[in-house]
């Protein structure tokens, strides 16, 4: 009996303990620090954490088998690139099934389309400054990149600008044209595919070790642990529901700061361990520095900006919405890829247009490497106090 009650006593630890990871949603805290030690475990293994060139390759792949590229394009399970995206999207899809949170949810036709605009919108905006809210905010900012600063500073106006278009929608478009339609639930009686999300998320995961294991067994190991470091940040960043847009885009709409203090949390962590690598020579100084400042970095961002509060995600956002089963979402990752791929090869065959993108400056080069931690942190702690003091305040938030 003794034996039996064990059992159930420990039966319950491991239901309560799965419970806790995968049915209440983690710490938007928790969210920062996570991404931003694996952003710097990421860089340390092979090459930084990005989006929009994943996405920019799926475009270019697409374009180029039904003809309308001539020139070969690097196939979507061999580039670097389009591989850490293939992992967010996998480890999306397996944690939403493992907290029976995945199903396909239609969106209304209005939402469909600002799917569309604000897809094509992001991918514009990615090409010009060098990457999304990823890589070119986020990781170039991490990189010692002045034009992730001017990234940044462009992601708020395109935000502000995207709200006040939201604003108008909601006053002179019909009720009831937003919104999403609601995840399945499910039968309250029976069998339902809801109940076997969970064993078919721990397939999924199996299966992606074993593509990482076939990866290095084809002399591909650097590719088979970039695809886990997507998986691990695909898992973080659902569980945690972080989408970069929420940082921008709550100061002004709703005044809430949690997701931009977890951002300029995360960034510190990723700085400090971007400038040690290159500092110490572990990895090249000029990588991941866009050559997007000014211009790029900053028309760029307000595009982008525009299209992620359109589309409801941003670069990360969308995709690990999309492995969650929202259409709207999906469609914009879609047209993402197209227009970034098609953008980013105007640019590439214009030389004036390229030229106008800007510089690459490496902060460094200019103020030693200890200075430009502290010019960085002090920036990212900034951040962090002006989104307290408006929460508090509301001063920036826009009103209807």
């Amino acid at each position: 009996m003794s034996e039996e009650r064990g059992n159930s006593v420990l039966v319950g630890i491991l239901r309560r303990g799965y419970h806790a990871v995968f049915f209440e949603n983690w710490s938007i805290w928790l969210g920062g620090v996570l991404i931003g030690i694996m952003s710097v475990i990421t860089f340390a293994w092979a090459r930084p954490w990005g989006v929009a060139g994943g996405l920019r390759n799926w475009g270019d792949w697409f374009f180029s088998a039904i003809g309308i590229y001539p020139f070969p394009t690097a196939s979507p399970i061999t580039s670097t690139n389009s591989i850490l995206t293939i992992g967010l999207l996998w480890g999306a899809f397996a944690s939403a099934l493992l907290s029976k949170q995945f199903a396909l949810r239609m969106a209304p036709p209005l939402e469909l389309a600002k799917g569309v605009v604000g897809g094509i919108l992001m991918g514009i905006g990615a090409a010009m400054a060098g990457g999304c809210n990823v890589g070119g905010f986020y990781t170039a900012l991490s990189a010692l990149s002045l034009s992730g600063v001017a990234m940044m500073i462009g992601l708020f106006i395109g935000a502000y600008l995207g709200i006040r278009y939201l604003y108008w929608e909601l006053e002179h478009l019909p009720s009831g044209s937003g919104g999403a339609a609601p995840p399945d639930k499910g039968g309250k009686s029976g069998l339902h595919l809801r109940d076997l999300s969970p064993y078919l998320g721990v397939l999924v995961i199996i299966g992606a070790v074993v593509a990482s294991i076939a990866y290095s067994r084809e002399a591909f190991t650097r590719e088979g642990g970039l695809l886990l470091c997507g998986l691990v940040f695909g898992i973080i960043i659902q569980r945690c529901r972080f989408c970069f847009v929420r940082g921008f885009r709550d100061p002004f709409m709703t005044g809430e700061g949690e997701v931009a203090r977890a951002i300029a949390l995360s960034l510190m962590i990723s700085v400090i361990g971007f400038a040690a690598l290159k500092w110490t020579g572990l990895r090249e100084e000029s990588i991941y520095v866009p050559q997007a400042f000014w211009f790029g970095g900053l028309v760029g961002g307000i595009i982008f900006g525009v299209g992620m509060v359109m589309a409801g995600g941003c670069g990360s956002g969308s995709v690990w919405r999309a492995g969650e089963g929202q259409i709207k979402l999906m469609i914009a990752v879609f047209f993402f890829a197209l227009s970034t791929s098609l953008f980013k090869l105007w640019m590439m065959t214009s030389e004036g247009l390229n030229k106008l993108m800007g510089h690459r400056v490496f902060l460094p080069d200019f103020l030693t490497y200890r200075w430009t931690v502290i010019l960085l942190l002090v920036l990212l702690f900034v951040y962090y106090v002006i989104a307290t003091w408006n929460e508090e305040t509301d001063t920036f938030t826009v009103e209807l």
